[in-house]
């Protein structure tokens, strides 16, 4: 598996991520779930439920995003019958800590066993896909290569191969890092991948370019995979301006792909 502790460094990692507090509460359709990931540290996630026998999304949002952005958002994913859970990253939102890449990989599998944890609690018997958004592709895409039995398929929106790529694109200072054998072990793991796999992403997305899309899919190892290409769509506001085109495609993908 990837090591992602070489670029937690903080010259690296002040330009990548932007923590934001936030304790507002949820709407009426949601909960919070605190998942510990250390002593005295803990990751927050948001259920939000339209009925408890739906397929469930695990979400995985992007780097300047919190849980409480996702609560207009979430009608989106429940008016065509999905449930969805948006887990927060150490610092983010309600959660405590600090966030680091390896902390990223090590919390996704404690939120992937709380998860379904609570699942089992209340009785939820959907299916459980799971969602990464831009720098929530790393863990999404780790939970897929960890869990393949367990997972139905993956959409990755807006995000890459390895964060590597976006350290070049960016021109993030990386001296004495080795990028070279963090991207090679990346998409080793990527190719190993064979569950079902949608990518979207925005045609004029400039900070994540359509090309790491492209390379996501080529090096993908999944059979059944598909790319949805957003027209006029950037980084941040893909979901709005692909709006019907973005929820169609996960649609189709969950409901009507072949399992």
């Amino acid at each position: 598996m990837p090591d992602y502790s070489v670029i937690d460094h903080p010259d690296i990692l002040q330009y990548l991520f932007f923590p934001r507090k936030d304790n507002a509460p949820g709407p009426p359709h949601s909960f919070d779930v605190s998942v510990n990931v250390d002593p005295d540290v803990f990751v927050s996630c948001r259920f939000y439920v339209e009925s408890r026998d739906l397929p469930w999304i695990l979400y995985f949002h992007g780097n300047g995003e919190v849980v409480s952005d996702h609560d207009d958002i979430s009608l989106f994913y429940n008016r065509i019958g999905l449930n969805l859970v948006v887990a927060d990253y150490r610092g983010y939102g309600a959660s405590t800590g600090s966030p680091t890449f390896s902390n990223l990989v090590k919390d996704a599998h404690a939120i992937w066993d709380e998860v379904r944890a609570t699942f089992s609690r209340r009785g939820y018997s959907g299916g459980l896909w799971v969602m990464g958004r831009s720098m929530g592709s790393v863990s999404a895409l780790e939970l897929a290569s960890s869990y393949p039995d367990l997972i139905k398929g993956f959409i990755i929106e807006s995000g890459f191969a390895s964060p590597t790529r976006l350290i070049r694109h960016l021109g993030l200072p990386a001296h004495n890092v080795d990028l070279n054998k963090l991207e090679t072990e990346c998409l080793s793991m990527i190719r190993e991948i064979r569950l079902p796999a949608l990518i979207i992403h925005g045609q004029l997305d400039t900070l994540v370019p359509i090309s790491e899309a492209k390379l996501l899919f080529e090096q993908l190892g999944s059979l059944q995979k598909k790319i949805e290409a957003i027209p006029y769509a950037d980084h941040n506001n893909i979901i709005y301006v692909g709006l019907q085109s973005y929820f169609k495609a996960i649609y189709d993908f969950v409901f009507t792909s072949p399992k």
